[in-house]
């Protein structure tokens, strides 16, 4: 065996053992899944809503520690005050107020780069919150994104200039975002030749509203190379996105 082959094989049993499973308790407040990133490609979210202020900064501020970054979802005013002032001057704390995500990293974390991408499309600009959680999502996950904002089906004629513009940039899954009717994503995936993933949104009222007509609508799609993600699941759709977009892009860096 040369000892390529050997260095090859050793890098790939210590992979194997660095991806079990690593829990770290936080008293009896929470089990962080420290390891899941290097397990499954895919990092530890903390969801924020229902939880005390004090408490998600404390699991935060034990994620930071222990990863370098925590991630919270649907985070608000109160919980980042909060977070903000446990963390202090050590650690950089971004938040996105639309869709409500925060993100705190140590100084000294190294964000990585995957080479893959990502493309986004909203039908309404009332869908970008759902758009922006999927969007960091994927980001934090190592992609480059691309994003197009209210090309709904109420308009098709502005659709066709951002999907020409997301595969020629070389996007590896378009993710599209849409509440209503969420036809959108139909046509998009009867279009393109890369996988789409539908994202309704709760942004409807009346007969289907909360988003169960475009759930219902997605999942009923004619269109093959779609799949379908549940009602405001931003977090879920920019999180496979960026499984499928990793592995191509890994792919076209090795081959570059």
């Amino acid at each position: 065996m040369s000892s390529l082959k050997k260095f090859e094989r050793s890098r790939k049993l210590f992979e194997r053992k660095d991806r079990l499973l690593s829990i770290a308790s936080l008293s009896r407040l929470a089990k962080l899944d420290v390891g899941r990133e290097k397990r499954k490609g895919i990092p530890e979210v903390i969801l924020a809503e229902g939880k005390l202020a004090q408490d998600v900064a404390r699991i935060s501020q034990a994620m930071v520690r222990r990863t370098g970054r925590a991630i919270i979802s649907r985070s608000d005013g109160p919980q980042v005050r909060a977070v903000r002032s446990l963390m202090g001057k050590g650690s950089k704390v971004e938040y996105f107020s639309r869709s409500r995500l925060m993100i705190v990293k140590s100084k000294n974390y190294k964000s990585r780069r995957s080479g893959g991408r990502v493309g986004i499309l909203t039908a309404g600009t009332s869908d970008i919150p759902v758009a922006e959680e999927a969007e960091v999502i994927a980001r934090e996950m190592g992609c480059k994104t691309r994003s197009f904002y209210d090309v709904g089906v109420a308009g098709i004629h502005r659709l066709f200039e951002p999907v020409r513009d997301l595969l020629k940039w070389g996007s590896d899954v378009i993710l599209v975002v849409a509440g209503r009717e969420g036809a959108l994503p139909t046509v998009v995936a009867g279009i393109v030749d890369v996988p789409v993933i539908g994202v309704p949104t709760s942004r409807s009222y009346g007969f289907g509203e909360k988003g169960l007509a475009a759930l219902a609508a997605m999942l009923q799609s004619c269109s093959l190379g779609m799949a379908v993600v549940n009602i405001d699941g931003g977090v879920g759709a920019g999180a496979i996105a960026a499984l499928i977009a990793n592995h191509v892009g890994e792919y076209r860096m090795g081959t570059e």
